[in-house]
């Protein structure tokens, strides 16, 4: 496998670390940890495909604001290949309310636009050169589905907290190949997986935060893997693009569903470790260290 195009999820993000999640009634707060940085699942996925040496180009929007050159410096930073167009709105930004045990509460103070003006001809160019896709559910994105199905690209999607039945996913789910999701939203998760794979899907995850990760490949194995419980805990945000990303890894080398699930849980554990969406120290030999130390 060569290169990687990801396709939406950029924000600038406020975190608040609170004791717990605020009860519903009015109430002041005096004291709580803050910081701001970059957000959203597009970013945090080339972050940490861009530290593991895995080819990656990121697309997505921007604003011509403040945080929109926060964004591109950080992500230039960090040595990832992005691309954009600019959102008249602006630069999406989110309030993150964190408790200690990863729960969060995710206000969207500023949204971007469904519909834009995009530079189709370099996002075209962009598709053709990739080797897979990594659509993520971001609504611009919707509208460069049919371009993707042109091209016949294998499609990876990211449903995050998916609620059955919500009209929205629909189109993502139709054309990815390789689905991962969240069970917050569906406690009875495994009829929907074998649902998709009966549609014809490769390969579905769903991950369950402390309790690990479920597969189901197109061959109708189930895996389960559990986390790694020696990373102490800071910040939960990126988690799951981590996760993500660490299996995606795996896939890239030619490794196996259950040697790329075991990596994808290692990343998902250092990124839990940090307060960036990817751990600052993640490289391959690290990576191949930690699976070396916990599965031998």
């Amino acid at each position: 496998m060569g290169n990687v195009l990801i396709i939406g999820g950029t924000t600038f993000d406020s975190i608040i670390h609170l004791e717990k999640l605020p009860d519903p009634v009015p109430q002041t707060i005096h004291f709580a940890a803050f910081s701001e940085t970059l957000g959203s699942t597009g970013a945090g996925k080339a972050l940490n495909l861009s530290k593991l040496m895995v080819p990656a180009t990121l697309h997505s929007i921007i604003g011509n604001d403040e945080y929109g050159s926060k964004i591109r410096m950080k992500l230039g930073e960090s040595g990832v290949d992005f691309i954009y167009d600019h959102d008249p709105r602006g630069t999406e930004r989110h309030i993150n309310l964190m408790s200690p045990i990863g729960e969060r509460i995710s206000i969207f103070v500023t949204q971007s636009s469904s519909e834009l003006h995009l530079n189709l001809h370099r996002i075209e160019q962009l598709i053709k050169e990739a080797d897979l896709v990594v659509l993520n559910i971001i609504a611009y994105t919707k509208q460069l589905i049919p371009m993707i199905k042109k091209y016949n690209k294998p499609v990876w999607t990211d449903l995050h907290d998916y609620n059955p039945g919500n009209p929205y996913h629909e189109d993502f789910i139709e054309v990815a190949d390789y689905i991962f999701v969240s069970s917050d939203n569906m406690p009875d998760y495994k009829p929907m997986m074998e649902k998709w794979i009966s549609m014809g899907k490769k390969l579905v995850v769903c991950t369950h935060g402390k309790n690990g990760s479920t597969a189901l490949t197109d061959n109708h194995k189930w895996i389960e893997t559990p986390i790694i419980n020696e990373y102490q805990y800071k910040d939960a945000n990126g988690a799951g693009d981590s996760f993500f990303s660490g299996f995606l890894y795996g896939y890239s080398k030619g490794r196996s569903t259950e040697e790329s699930l075991k990596l994808g849980t290692i990343c998902a554990g250092l990124c839990i470790s940090s307060k960036e969406l990817a751990y600052e120290e993640l490289n391959p030999h690290l990576l191949e260290e930690e699976y070396a130390k916990y599965f031998g």
